[in-house]
């Protein structure tokens, strides 16, 4: 199954939780907090402005970025989970 996003959503998969901590402790699954960074998947048009005018996202396909613990809509498309979210739950980009 193909999903795109519309206007100014955008489609990202979250990167893997920390497996072990600083210390050298190993987390079980339950332990783990889901992490707040992820990969931007696929990127909609822009969002539309009310002169009929489209502004194009500042994220693209690829890009690391972090976002806050309650943002986006998860959703499960082909046993993978990903994150439906506006490009204002975005917080930054990450290099």
């Amino acid at each position: 199954m193909k999903l795109e996003p519309i206007g100014d959503n955008v489609i990202v998969k979250r990167l893997d939780p920390e497996a072990k901590t600083a210390g050298g402790i190993l987390l079980p699954d339950s332990a783990r907090e889901k992490p707040k960074q992820g990969r931007v998947l696929s990127v909609g048009d822009g969002r539309l402005l009310k002169n009929g005018n489209r502004v194009p996202n500042q994220v693209q396909e690829g890009d690391r970025v972090l976002f806050g613990a309650y943002a986006g809509t998860e959703v499960v498309v082909d046993k993978q989970e990903l994150l439906i979210m506006s490009e204002d739950e975005i917080l930054a980009i990450l290099d």
